[in-house]
C-alpha cells in the first residue's frame, strides 16, 4: 500500500489531461495548449552560445547551492536591473522555482504549522503542502472584485497560534493580479507583527504591465529575517527545461539550513547554470521587450473573451495567466470534454481546470486558468474555439463526467 499522502495529494490540474491531449493529436487534433506557462518566445541565443562555448570536458556536479559565479552573476543581476542589492550568500540555486519551493516549505515550516494563502491559488502550493505537512489556510479573493488582496483585517483573523507564514504569489500565478507596494508593505507589516515569514513567490515580476512597477517583498525595510523570496530564470527567459531558479533571503539561517535539502539532492543542472549566467548579462531592452509582446497578447485574450456570452473576467496586470468564469457547472469535465470530443476545423484549445487551484475543489467548477503563451493569431484562434465550445456544450447540456 502507498503512503497516504501520496493517495490524498491532488494531481496536477496543469498536467492530469495529458493523456486526453496525446490522444487528441494521435487522432489528427491540433491542441493549442493554453493550459501550462510556457512561454514560446525563443530562447535568447545568448543561451545556446554559452553552451556551445563552454567547451566541456566531463559535466561534473557544481557545489550543492550553485556554482559560486553564477550565484555571484544572480546578485549582480539584482542590482543591475531590478536596484535590489544582493550578496551571493543571499542565494541558493535551485532546479527551478518548484524546488525552491519545496526548499522554503520544508525550512520554514514543521508539519501540522499553517501557512495562509490568498486563493485561487497556485496549484503546486497544495501539492507541496501535502507533501511536507504543511496545512494550507485559505483566505479567498473573488472574480467580482478582480481577485482584490482581502482586507488586511481578513489575514489578521486568520493567524492562529500555528500560523507560521504568509504565502503570497506577486504577480499572482493563476489569476495575473499584481499586488502594490502598499499591499505588499501591508502583508510585510502583519508578518513582522505576528513574527511570521513572508514568501513571496515573485516567479512572474518581470511581466507588469500598463506602466505599473513590481515591487518586491526585498525592498520592504526591516524584514531581513522574515522574507523569503522564490524565483526563477525559467519564464524571465523563456527556458522552463533549464530548470534553474533561486531561493532567496537575507536571513543567513534560512539559506543555511536551505542547504541540507540542496546537499541531499546533490546539486542543480550544471549546464542551466552555464548558459543561465549568459542571460542575466542580458540588457534591460530584452525585459522590455519580453513584457510588450505578452502586453499585446493579454489585450486580445482579454477583449476576446469579454465578447463571449457568460464569461466573466477580471483585470489582468500581471503574469501571463487569466482565470474566467465560464458558464459551466464542472471544468474539469468541461476540459476533458474539449479535448475528446470537440474541435474546429480539427483543432481544439487545452485548459486547466479551476479546480486544482483551491483547497476545496468545488469553488473552482466554473473557473478555468488560461495561459497566454502563444502567439495573437492563435490566441484569437482560441478565443472562437471557446465560443463555440460553450455555446454546443450549453445546448448538449453535457453531464458530468
Amino acid at each position: 500500500m502507498i503512503s497516504e499522502r501520496a493517495q490524498r495529494v491532488p494531481p496536477s490540474p496543469i498536467r492530469k489531461l495529458v493523456p486526453y491531449a496525446n490522444a487528441a493529436k494521435a487522432r489528427g487534433k491540433k491542441v493549442l495548449h493554453l493550459n501550462i506557462g510556457q512561454p514560446d518566445l525563443p530562447t535568447p541565443p545568448e543561451f545556446w552560445k554559452a553552451l556551445h562555448e563552454a567547451k566541456i570536458a566531463v559535466l561534473d556536479y557544481t557545489e550543492s547551492g550553485g556554482m559560486p559565479a553564477f550565484r555571484e552573476a544572480y546578485a549582480r543581476f539584482y542590482e543591475e536591473i531590478y536596484g535590489i542589492s544582493l550578496e551571493p550568500a543571499h542565494l541558493l540555486t535551485t532546479t527551478g522555482g518548484s524546488e525552491a519551493l519545496l526548499f522554503a516549505f520544508l525550512t520554514l515550516f514543521s508539519p501540522g504549522e499553517e501557512v495562509i494563502v490568498i486563493e485561487p491559488t497556485y496549484a503546486n502550493y497544495i501539492g507541496i503542502a501535502w507533501a511536507t505537512g504543511v496545512r494550507l489556510r485559505p483566505i479567498q479573493s473573488y472574480i467580482e472584485e478582480d481577485f482584490a488582496l482581502p482586507d488586511p483585517s481578513q489575514l489578521e483573523m486568520a493567524i492562529t497560534e500555528k500560523t507560521k507564514g504568509i504565502l503570497l504569489c506577486n504577480p499572482s500565478n493563476p489569476t495575473g493580479k499584481l499586488y502594490s507596494e502598499k499591499e505588499v508593505r501591508q502583508i510585510a507589516h502583519i508578518c513582522r507583527q505576528y513574527d511570521l515569514f513572508l514568501l513571496s513567490d515573485e516567479s512572474y515580476r518581470d511581466y507588469c504591465y500598463d506602466g505599473q512597477r513590481f515591487f518586491s517583498a526585498l525592498e520592504v525595510e526591516g524584514t531581513e529575517e522574515l522574507v523569503v523570496v522564490v524565483d526563477t530564470l525559467s519564464k524571465r527567459y523563456s527556458v522552463c527545461g533549464a530548470r534553474i531558479g533561486a531561493l532567496i533571503s537575507r536571513n543567513k539561517a534560512v539559506i543555511e539550513a536551505s542547504l541540507k535539502w540542496a546537499q541531499a539532492r546533490l546539486a542543480p543542472p550544471t549546464l542551466g547554470q552555464i548558459a543561465g549566467m549568459a542571460l542575466l548579462s542580458l540588457p534591460k531592452a530584452y525585459y522590455d521587450y519580453v513584457r510588450e509582446t505578452f502586453q499585446k497578447r493579454r489585450d486580445v485574450l482579454l477583449q476576446g473573451l469579454r465578447t463571449i456570452p457568460g464569461v466573466q473576467v477580471a483585470t489582468v496586470q500581471g503574469a501571463f495567466y487569466l482565470m474566467p468564469r465560464l458558464p459551466i457547472s464542472d471544468s474539469d469535465a468541461f476540459a476533458q470534454w474539449l479535448l475528446e470530443r470537440f474541435d474546429v476545423e480539427g483543432v481544439t484549445v487545452m485548459v486547466a481546470p479551476g479546480t486544482g487551484f483551491y483547497s476545496e475543489s468545488k469553488r473552482g467548477e466554473q473557473f478555468v486558468r488560461l495561459a497566454y503563451v502563444l502567439d495573437i493569431p492563435y490566441l484569437e484562434q482560441s478565443v472562437e474555439i471557446l465560443r463555440a465550445a460553450l455555446n454546443i456544450y450549453a445546448r448538449e447540456q453535457v453531464p458530468i463526467l
